[in-house]
């Protein structure tokens, strides 16, 4: 199979994906109710769309596209309104979250649909460990080659993503003392990582035929990097983002990366380079482990410096384009909370250290996705 023509989008657009769970109202451990909810879901007429997970306890949904942060909450909003209304039919909740705090991975059962069956056949029991839940921002791109582009340049900014969005710091019922522990189960898959250092589409296809030759890749969703080209949309599709707890949340990470796109289409501001990843894998741990506490290496210079002074040095830089595009809202929200040093790891940490009963985190994260008030 070859590499498939890039399509042509309108540059800077947006689309956003987020894995949500789905979660039992007795003791808020996940539960197997994805077949009811798509059902349910079908039935009313929304942008984008809802489709099944790997596992039967989780769904995806997806906006149309969007030109602005704002359209994006609006129709998260509508999304997120309609899930909670078909989740109380079934007497479920809904959400958000990287990982489920204390779910049992060998519990899960894979969703009955031919390429999920397939990937468990080929990665046995890391599929169930797949249950987990991320946010998918894609960005429009001009044209193929400076989608490459915009990904390598996009790469440097990796651990900013990992850090404002980690929502996952329990596994199985313990504290991993990662902000984002969700990103430790996608790194064990074999064709994870990073993107080959390439920046035209003619040397992308070059590279992506070789792989097909090899009978390991048989299409762009055999590749888990950390962001991807997809060519039938014209985009680039950032995969790092833990799924946040608020549809407000996951809004403002979608405007920081159309500010930073656009920062990056109209000054150009570095050429990537293959140094660019000499220090890529340390900047990514940093930010999984320690969130807006991490170290960032900054790649062109080797200067280390706090990831939070790096992000708010960042701000400032693609401000004037957020507000051109009318992302000042979003990155004024980002810049509150890295400024008090909180993201959603720090608000489920929290949560525990007052209840002291992870069910509880999980049925206050649920209120928190409704958009209701939690302490």
């Amino acid at each position: 199979m070859s590499l498939e023509a890039f399509h042509q989008s309108e540059p800077l657009t947006l689309g956003v994906e987020l894995e949500l769970q789905l979660l039992n109202t007795h003791d808020y451990d996940l539960a197997p109710y994805a077949a009811d909810m798509l059902r349910l879901m079908h039935k009313i007429p929304l942008p984008g769309s809802v489709v099944p997970e790997m596992t039967n306890s989780m769904i995806e949904v997806s906006t149309g596209i969007c030109h602005s942060s704002s359209e994006v909450l609006g129709q998260l909003t509508l999304i997120r309104d309609a899930l909670v209304k078909c989740a109380d039919k079934l007497n479920i909740a809904i959400a958000g979250g990287g990982t489920h705090p204390f779910q049992m991975w060998h519990e899960r059962r894979i969703y009955d649909k031919p390429r999920f069956q397939e990937l468990s056949q080929l990665y046995g029991y890391l599929s169930k460990q797949f249950t987990i839940f991320g946010q998918h921002v894609h960005i429009g791109c001009p044209s193929a080659d400076a989608a490459l582009v915009m990904l390598h340049r996009m790469s440097r900014y990796i651990p900013h993503c990992i850090a404002l969005s980690a929502s996952s710091p329990y596994v199985q019922g313990q504290d991993t003392q990662f902000d984002s522990a969700r990103l430790n189960s996608v790194f064990a898959f074999p064709l994870s990582g990073r993107a080959p250092c390439v920046l035209t589409w003619d040397e992308f296809g070059q590279y992506f035929d070789k792989m097909t030759r090899t009978g390991v890749v048989k299409s762009m969703k055999d590749f888990y990097w950390d962001i991807r080209p997809k060519p039938e949309f014209g985009t680039i599709e950032i995969r790092v983002f833990d799924t946040p707890l608020s549809v407000e949340r996951a809004a403002a990470l979608a405007g920081f990366v159309q500010s930073l796109a656009a920062w990056f289409l109209a000054e150009q501001p570095f050429v990537p380079a293959e140094d660019d990843y000499l220090v890529y894998t340390y900047n990514r741990f940093q930010a999984c482990r320690f969130g807006l506490d991490a170290v960032y290496v900054d790649p062109a210079t080797g200067e280390h410096m706090p990831l939070r002074d790096h992000l708010l040095h960042t701000l400032d830089r693609i401000a004037p384009h957020g507000e051109h595009h009318g992302a000042a809202g979003a990155l004024h929200l980002l810049r509150g909370e890295i400024e008090a040093n909180c993201n959603d790891a720090r608000w489920l940490r929290e949560r525990q250290r007052e209840e002291q009963l992870l069910a509880e985190v999980s049925r206050q994260a649920a209120l928190r996705f409704r958009g209701q008030a939690t302490p």
